[in-house]
C-alpha cells in the first residue's frame, strides 16, 4: 500500500533527479510506495522538460488489423477469435489496401498494423501485404507487427528473424510495434501469456530490428496481476536493452481493459476479470512519472489515449509524458474489451485542442519523431490559458 515517503529519501531522490543521475531498482519501488502524486508528477515534469520542453507530440494515423484470428488464447485480450467464430475475420490484401485508402485524404502518416497469430495464413502474405499498401500509400509510414508475431513467421517460414525483417524491409516495413511485452517477468507472465514469446525472444527481435537500422516502439501492459515491482523489473529490462542498442524510440505503458460485454457474441473472453480492477487514474498517472523517472535513455513516453481516456491522458503530460499517439480510428483490441467512454476517433483538430488545452504546444510528428509541422501553442492572451506544470 502507498504510504508516506521518509523526507529523507525524498530529498535524497529529488537531488538524483535534479543532477540527472540514474535511479536504480530500490529507487524505483520506493517511487511506487509513495503516496504523494503531486511531488511524482513534479519529478516526472522535470525530466520530461529536460528532454521535450513544452512540446507534446501526435501523428495522423490509422490502426490496422488484418485479421483477429489467432492461435494464442492470452488471459487478457477481448480481441482473438478461433478459426471458425462468428465474428472471426481475415482480410484479403485487396480489402486491407482499401480500409487504408479511405484515410488518405486526411493526411494519413502511418498505417499501425498488428494481427493475431493465424494458424494457417501463409508466410508471403505478411510481406505481400506490406508491399501492396506501400505501393497504395507510397507516403505512409508502415509500423507493423509485434516481436510476437515476427516470432510466429519464423515457425511457419522456416527462415530467421534476421531474413523475415529484411524481406519486410524490402516489402516498406519501417518500424515494428511494441506490443507483446506485457509484463515481461515469469512470475506474472505464466498467467496472462499464451504465446511462446517471452523476454528472451522479444528481446532478441528488437535488437536485430535495431541492428538493422529500425527504431521501435517498448510497452508494458500493466494495471492487471503484476505488483510495482514487476513493473519496475520491465522498464530496467528495457533500459538495459536500449543502453546497448539505442533503438527505443519511446516507451508506452498500456493500461490492462476490463471485457464489458460489448461485442456481438457476449462472451466474456477476459479471463482475468473476475479477479482484477483496472488501474484508477491516480495509479496510471503514478505509473507515467515512476517510468519517466527510470527509463532514463528513451526520449518519449506516450500516453495512449484509447486506453486512458481523454483527461487522463491530458494529466498524464503534466506526468511525464509527451506524446498523446494519434487520431487512430477504430483500435479494435481495446475497443472490442472496453466501452468506457473514449471514441474511435480525433481529428487533428482535437488532438491540437487537446493539447493546447493541457497547456503544451503540439507537433506533429513522423513515425521516427520527425517534426512534421509545428504548431501554436494555447494562447497567451486568453485568462484562462493553461500552463504546463511549473518547475
Amino acid at each position: 500500500m502507498a504510504a508516506s515517503m521518509d523526507v529523507g529519501l525524498k530529498r535524497e531522490l529529488e537531488a538524483k533527479v535534479h543532477a540527472g543521475e540514474r535511479l536504480t531498482r530500490e529507487d524505483g519501488i520506493a517511487l511506487y510506495e509513495c503516496d504523494d502524486l503531486a511531488w511524482l508528477g513534479g519529478l516526472a515534469h522535470e525530466v520530461r522538460t529536460r528532454k521535450n520542453g513544452d512540446v507534446v507530440h501526435f501523428n495522423v494515423n490509422r490502426h490496422l488489423n488484418m485479421t483477429n484470428v489467432c492461435t494464442a488464447s492470452c488471459a487478457y485480450c477481448s480481441f482473438q477469435r478461433k478459426p471458425g467464430e462468428k465474428d472471426a475475420y481475415t482480410m484479403r490484401i485487396e480489402e486491407a489496401v482499401r480500409l487504408a485508402k479511405a484515410m488518405e485524404h486526411e493526411n494519413l502518416t502511418e498505417l499501425h498494423i498488428v494481427n493475431g497469430l493465424h494458424p494457417t495464413l501463409p508466410w508471403r502474405y505478411y510481406p505481400r501485404s506490406l508491399k501492396a499498401l506501400k505501393e497504395a500509400l507510397p507516403d505512409v509510414s508502415l509500423k507493423a507487427f509485434t516481436a510476437t508475431e515476427i516470432h510466429h513467421f519464423e515457425t511457419i517460414s522456416g527462415l530467421s528473424a534476421s531474413e523475415i525483417l529484411d524481406e519486410l524491409i524490402e516489402a516498406g516495413l519501417e518500424s515494428l510495434t511494441g506490443g507483446g511485452a506485457e509484463i515481461f517477468d515469469w512470475e506474472v507472465r505464466q498467467h496472462i501469456v499464451d504465446h511462446r514469446t517471452h523476454w528472451e525472444d522479444w528481446s532478441r527481435i528488437h535488437r536485430l530490428a535495431h541492428e538493422k537500422g529500425l527504431k521501435t516502439p517498448s510497452t508494458m501492459l500493466y494495471g492487471h496481476i503484476e505488483e510495482p515491482r514487476h513493473r519496475v523489473d520491465h522498464v530496467l529490462r528495457l533500459r538495459e536493452l536500449q543502453d546497448e542498442t539505442g533503438g527505443f524510440q519511446v516507451f508506452i505503458p498500456l493500461r490492462y481493459q476490463h471485457d464489458f460485454v460489448d461485442m456481438q457474441d457476449g462472451k466474456v473472453r477476459n479471463k482475468l476479470q473476475a479477479r482484477t480492477t483496472m488501474a484508477t487514474g491516480a495509479e496510471a498517472l503514478k505509473t507515467f512519472a515512476v517510468s519517466r523517472l527510470l527509463f532514463d535513455n528513451v526520449p518519449h513516453v506516450k500516453c495512449f489515449w484509447v486506453m486512458h481516456g481523454l483527461q487522463t491522458t491530458q494529466l498524464a503530460l503534466q506526468h511525464g509524458a509527451d506524446d498523446m499517439d494519434g487520431s487512430v480510428v477504430e483500435y479494435k483490441i481495446t475497443h472490442d474489451a472496453d466501452n468506457y467512454g473514449t471514441p474511435n476517433k480525433l481529428t487533428r483538430e482535437d488532438l491540437l485542442e487537446l493539447i493546447r488545452d493541457a497547456g503544451f504546444r503540439p507537433i506533429e510528428r513522423n513515425t521516427r519523431y520527425e517534426a512534421i509541422r509545428e504548431y501554436p501553442g494555447p494562447d497567451p492572451e486568453r485568462r484562462e490559458s493553461p500552463q504546463p506544470m511549473r518547475l
